[in-house]
């Protein structure tokens, strides 16, 4: 789980070719409002889920200041992998049932997951996946890897790998 914070930090925060540094890290995520997000959101993904010297209340709660401030609903339980990229983070809703894969890119006002996190199953996406402004991504669903996900598409069921999904009067699925 260390690895894992230390591997979505260098990707998310530190940036650049160098190997990973605390010093470096904690530098950057002060000069950067956006790199700032993403390092308080590890730091506190990481204490909630490990419990940390008991630390999961205090992580809580500073999860929900975090959310407050960037207009986000990130709920710590959710799984992102490394390389996660938020374009614009008003309206930001990920559910604690969702497991979310490396370099996804998610603009402004998308939701993620079921209902809510009681219900059965996952919502997972996969590598390298794009997701358009006001997507909803609803239910057990398995998204492919290298999917583009277009603005405004309302997605309930599976998309396999290297497909483009958006709606019109209802939802199209292309190959690329």
């Amino acid at each position: 789980m260390y690895e894992h914070l230390k591997k979505c930090l260098k990707e998310e925060v530190q940036k650049g070719s160098k190997g990973f540094s605390w010093s470096r890290t904690v530098r950057r995520a002060f000069k950067c409002v956006d790199r700032r997000f993403y390092f308080w959101y590890r730091i506190w993904c990481y204490l909630y889920q490990t419990n940390k010297y008991g630390l999961r209340d205090f992580a809580k709660h500073r999860m929900i200041k975090l959310n407050r401030r960037y207009s986000t609903d990130i709920n710590p339980k959710a799984v992102i992998g490394p390389g996660l990229k938020i374009v614009h983070f008003p309206g930001i809703v990920i559910r604690g049932n969702t497991v979310i894969g490396n370099n996804v890119i998610i603009r402004q006002g998308v939701t993620i997951g079921a209902r809510n996190d009681t219900d059965e199953g996952y919502s997972q996406i996969g590598d390298n996946v794009e997701i358009g402004a006001n997507a909803c991504l609803i239910g057990d669903i398995d998204i492919g890897d290298n999917v583009i996900i277009g603005a405004m598409s309302f997605v309930n069921k599976s998309i396999p790998d290297n497909s483009i999904v958006y709606s019109r009067n209802e939802m199209v699925i292309k190959e690329r």
